[in-house]
């Protein structure tokens, strides 16, 4: 669900030393044609609440569980109660035991500008789509499959679609600016899920948020925003994360420090590692403690670090990445992303993919700067977005005269990145949401939070989220509830079949620690 490099260009502010380009959910579905369209020119949607419901089974663990898909629509309304947006949503609810004791998960992507599409055929809902990820799926038919490594045997599950994106369209005078800003999708998605809640009489199930890339700065806002209203969450799952979309200055080094186990990580997957550890978890500890001591006190002394220190840093940072020595003392001892992406196999004429560096692809140009796409986006698009076209119309029988956009453009174009964040008098000029999440943490001192972590994800490296989460200023107290998980796969992390499997095991034991049966 990332994936979109367009839309990734506007997040990268915090991460990306070149042009903008950071945390991102939706694949390319705009280059395929699927997602670029002018509001003005799109059908009216409808501002009645629907809904289609069928009924369905699949076999997790060994056990049979029916359930309800319910693919719909909630009105939100604006102050003065008049309908505002259409949200587009696909529920997955068991058909046993009592709805208000089930845990109820909301899950969406990021973008800005993604629908939800990415998680729904990826990760945890009944069924997935089948992908040859690391490589690129062949052209259709795709399959859909009954997904095992579903979480409904742990949590009923609701994908939401953001306004703008999927079948989620503005209302009446509303328009996109109401709702295309870090503070306005906070506020739209806080008053889906309450309707959702209240139309489903769930306001007393255990609740959860699950967001993937900039989903994850929505849920640290959000989890906050929603407990101030009075709605307390169990739990809060990031999965690929962006926390902070602080301006990068010119001068500060620490995007370089960030990056660097990301692309160790790379290095030692595509064998470019000399003498290559066995392991991986114990060569990246290592790497963290040299990025964040010798390199980081290194790169600190500018243009007066010392020929002798250079030349050993050099030698260092070139063992960690795979790459020349005098290329990295060419590149002043600062690798950017996209130089990273061509260099490592250059000598292969090949390209690492954004998203997932376990993908590769070819430019017509082996000697350029920086890669023309990103193949662990193309790689996988045409299938989810094909796939979930069919699912919707064949199994959840849904049928509606808007055009579903995967992706949607326009809203990354005219997002508006101030947020008032917790604890901040004056609004910040970008989002700044670890703040938030503290907050939400330490007024709820019940609530867990877990960061789920991809090895090779370069448009949200997990360096990076290791350091905002260790800068929230948490008491001791409350530590024990923020939890790491790591797994061999990018951006997407359930494209890897065996790490989607670890991924539910892991995340079995969160949710019974979470919201334990009474």
């Amino acid at each position: 669900m990332r994936h979109l490099t367009t839309l990734l260009l506007a997040g990268a502010f915090a991460l990306a030393p070149s042009a903008p380009g950071h945390a991102d959910e939706a694949p390319t579905a705009i280059k395929a044609g699927t997602g670029r369209h002018h509001e003005a020119h799109d059908v009216k949607a409808p501002d009645k609440e629907s809904a289609t419901r069928t009924q369905h089974s699949v076999s997790i663990g060994g056990h049979t569980i029916k359930y309800t898909a319910t693919a719909g629509t909630l009105i939100i309304r604006d102050d003065k109660n008049e309908p505002q947006a259409s949200v587009f949503y696909v529920a997955y609810t068991v058909d046993t035991g009592k709805p208000e004791k089930r845990p109820v998960t909301f899950l969406y992507n990021g973008g800005p500008g993604s629908s939800s599409m990415w998680l729904h055929m990826g990760s945890f809902a009944p069924v997935r789509i089948e992908t040859a990820s690391p490589e690129a799926t062949a052209p259709p038919p795709y399959h859909l499959v009954p997904n095992g490594d579903s979480l409904l045997d742990k949590t009923d599950l609701v994908f939401i679609d953001a306004v703008g994106a999927g079948y989620s369209r503005p209302l009446g005078k509303a328009t996109g600016k109401d709702f295309w800003g870090v503070d306005q999708d906070i506020s739209a998605f806080a008053r889906a899920i309450q309707r959702y809640v209240s139309l489903n009489r769930r306001w007393n199930s255990p609740k959860f948020l699950y967001g993937e890339s900039y989903g994850t700065t929505r849920s640290a806002a959000l989890v906050d925003a929603l407990q101030d209203k009075g709605m307390a969450f169990n739990g809060v799952i990031l999965m690929s994360s962006i926390l902070n979309y602080g301006i990068r200055i010119p001068g500060y080094d620490e995007i370089y420090i960030g990056y660097l186990p990301s692309y160790a990580a790379a290095a030692w997957y595509h064998d470019k590692i000399p003498n290559k550890p066995a392991d991986l978890k114990s060569f990246l500890d290592q790497v963290r403690a040299w990025a964040q001591g010798s390199y980081a006190a290194a790169l600190a002394q500018g243009q007066n670090l010392p020929a002798a220190q250079v030349d050993a840093v050099a030698q260092q940072l070139a063992a960690y990445t795979g790459l020349p020595v005098q290329y990295v003392k060419d590149a002043n001892l600062r690798i950017d992303l996209g130089r990273f992406r061509k260099e490592l196999l250059r000598d292969q004429r090949l390209t690492l993919g954004r998203f997932d560096s376990r993908f590769t692809g070819t430019d017509p140009d082996a000697a350029g700067e920086t890669p023309d796409y990103d193949a662990s986006d193309t790689g996988i698009s045409g299938a989810f977005v094909s796939a979930f076209h069919d699912y919707l119309d064949q199994q959840l029988h849904y049928h509606s005269d808007l055009d579903y956009r995967p992706t949607y453009g326009e809203i990354n174009k005219d997002w508006d990145w101030k947020h008032k964040a917790a604890d901040v008098k004056r609004p910040l000029p970008l989002a700044y949401v670890a703040g938030d999440l503290a907050h939400a943490m330490r007024t709820n001192p019940n609530l867990k939070v877990l960061s789920v972590n991809g090895y090779y994800d370069f448009a949200t490296p997990f360096f990076i989220t290791e350091y905002d989460l260790a800068h929230m200023h948490l008491d001791p107290s409350l530590r024990g509830n923020l939890q790491f998980l790591y797994y061999p796969s990018g951006h997407m992390i359930y494209l890897n079949t065996d790490a989607l499997k670890q991924l539910k095991t892991d995340l079995a034991p969160f949710y019974d620690r979470a919201a334990p049966q009474r």
